[in-house]
């Protein structure tokens, strides 16, 4: 059994290929609310019942000043979009471990890129979500962009999950604490920012029309490394992963859903209600627990 303490060399950032090799030097550890589990190794699920229920198409207005209409490259004002919650358990026997985000910026390894609009360090490689025709195949990017891994929601809990322990994302020089402990997930909820595919074209991609689609989600998923980027774990097919993990094969949840050509005034899909005409929190700290 082995630790799950996510590092790497300074000068890992100068190899292209793939590499499974780790430091001999772990991190400086943090402060912990709780205890924490490294006895073992994590496994990240994505939880699809919780996909399926949530998802909801509404028109929605837009600031030029978020974040997410930035990075996402959406054009300020009026757009029908599909919102969705995405949560990613952890089920495995050890926690994910990142700590903190301006320690691994320090080491130059490779995990965390600065985004300029949030003011603070994004995950790189932590999950991508593709919305795909069910009729072609064609494919659309979500407006999401920017990743931190924190303890949201209890998976599954009898009442015997223990305690959360990471916490905060972190800022520039302010020290987070990441990571998904044991039985807990992380969880965006489809209000805040960058959940949800914009459905008339305007992010740039072609406009969405009226029909059946699937909603894929895939955490930690694998990838190819660019000349001089890092790649701290890879799976039995070759690919890169930014998390070590038991098991690769069960990163993928998906949905069937139907894109309809009237939302009404609540909006339209299982999770339709009361909704909000501006993003409630542009941000990954959901909530920055203390």
């Amino acid at each position: 059994m082995r630790a799950v303490i996510i590092t790497a060399l300074a000068g890992a950032f100068a190899l292209a290929a793939c590499r499974s090799d780790r430091p001999a030097g772990p991190l400086p550890p943090p402060q912990f609310a709780h205890v924490q589990d490294l006895d073992g190794t994590p496994d990240l699920i994505v939880d699809a019942k919780r996909l399926a229920d949530s998802w909801v198409v509404y028109d929605q207005t837009f600031l030029a000043t978020t974040c997410s209409v930035i990075e996402g490259g959406v054009t300020a004002g009026d757009h029908r979009v599909l919102r969705f919650t995405v949560s990613t358990p952890n089920i495995g026997d050890a926690d994910v471990f990142i700590g903190d985000p301006n320690v691994h910026v320090a080491a130059g390894d490779g995990l965390f890129e600065f985004a300029t609009c949030h003011n603070h360090y994004h995950f790189r490689h932590y999950a991508t979500y593709q919305l795909i025709s069910a009729s072609d195949g064609h494919l659309w990017r979500s407006a999401k962009r920017g990743f931190c891994m924190i303890d949201v929601t209890p998976w599954q809990s009898d009442g015997g999950v223990g305690s959360w322990v990471y916490h905060s994302c972190g800022r520039v020089g302010i020290p987070g604490n990441q990571g998904i402990s044991v039985g807990y997930a992380d969880t965006y909820f489809k209000f805040l920012g960058g959940q949800y595919f914009v459905l008339d074209g305007g992010d740039g991609q072609a406009s969405i029309p009226p029909g059946q689609y699937l909603i894929r989600i895939t955490v930690n998923p694998p990838f190819t490394a660019a000349a001089g980027e890092a790649c701290p774990h890879v799976d039995p097919h070759g690919f890169c992963h930014q998390l070590l993990e038991s098991n690769y094969d069960n990163n993928v949840g998906e949905v069937l859903i139907t894109i309809p050509d009237r939302t009404g005034k609540t909006g339209f899909g299982p999770g339709a209600g009361t909704i909000t005409n501006d993003e409630l929190i542009d941000d990954e700290n959901r909530p920055d627990k203390t």
